[in-house]
């Protein structure tokens, strides 16, 4: 069990592992019991499955009585939800050198994780490594992938892909102990855009992130989804995270488009409301990122 202070949940009496015992699987949920059920399958199906830690942020649909009653698992349940930030308690609680981390509705190819950890041995400034993403029954690639594999970035000679400073969660193998020295992902936050932060932390200690389109992961994205919600935090957050580390440059311009976009978009307007009462939160942890990271995160945005 999770020494986490939300957690009230379970653990199965026994965990299947990998031989080399090098990853763990994180699977964050919440109200989404047949999502869940349908990606631990996925990950459990393979002659020798990986020890698996599901975090419920406080479902009420049945989740933890069918999860919790699972010995092929690991199950905590989070008294409150709280969004991204569960994936930390995941992280925390294994104890393998890497963690790979999933939402409900996607999952890692069992070999992936071998190559994943095979890369991350090779390469141990790397922080961090991108799965390529299919989506649905047809495997189209994820657009986002498309953007990854020609990142800007220069390359460094030991990076096993293209270089990048930022990463989409649901499909990402984090090395656990850079993971949590950069706090993981913020509980203020909550969902949406949460990765932004991470990464550029990550970036600030000179950690490597990558791409690799030789691993896989599988994304069946479920219809239940508040779009309105998603949208307000992505907003939120994005200026939260330019508050937080991008140059006072940056951060007005920021703040102008959030302004426009308020004046006509309600969403938008809720989002700059809410990131201005946490103002006071925000400047007492600003730490501002260096030049050179402030030249390549905009490289980016122009690209």
């Amino acid at each position: 069990m999770s020494s986490h202070p939300n957690a009230t949940g379970h653990c199965g009496s026994t965990i299947a592992t990998l031989k080399d015992e090098r990853v763990t699987v994180a699977v964050l949920t919440h109200n989404r019991l047949a999502e869940v059920e349908r990606t631990l399958a996925a990950l459990l199906s393979v002659p020798e499955p990986p020890p698996v830690i599901v975090v419920d942020n406080a479902s009420s649909d049945g989740t933890e009585r069918h999860l919790s009653a699972r010995s092929d698992i690991s199950y905590i349940r989070l008294a409150h939800n709280v969004g991204a930030a569960a994936r930390n308690v995941a992280v925390r609680q294994a104890s393998t050198r890497y963690v790979a981390l999933c939402d409900d509705d996607t999952w890692w190819e069992a070999e992936s994780l071998r190559r994943a950890a095979d890369i991350l041995d090779r390469c141990p400034r790397h922080a961090l490594l991108v799965s390529r993403v299919l989506v649905g029954e047809s495997g189209r690639l994820d657009p986002t992938c498309e953007v990854m594999a020609t990142s800007p970035l220069p390359r460094e000679p030991d990076d096993p892909g293209p270089p990048l400073l930022g990463f989409l969660a649901g499909a990402s193998i984090v090395r656990r102990d850079m993971f949590l020295s950069v706090g993981g992902f913020s509980e203020r936050l909550f969902i949406g855009g949460e990765e932004a932060l991470v990464a550029i932390d990550f970036a600030m200690r000179g950690f490597r992130m990558s791409y690799v389109c030789d691993l896989t992961v599988h994304h069946f994205p479920s219809a239940h989804r508040d779009a309105s919600a998603r949208e307000f935090y992505l907003l939120r957050n994005a200026l939260w995270t330019a508050w937080l580390r991008r140059s006072p440059t940056t951060a007005l311009a920021s703040t102008l488009r959030a302004g426009r976009a308020a004046t006509h978009d309600w969403v938008a307007c809720r989002a700059l409301a809410g990131a201005l009462r946490g103002l006071p939160w925000v400047l007492s942890r600003r730490r501002q990122v260096p030049a050179r990271l402030e030249r390549q995160l905009r490289a980016l945005e122009r690209d």
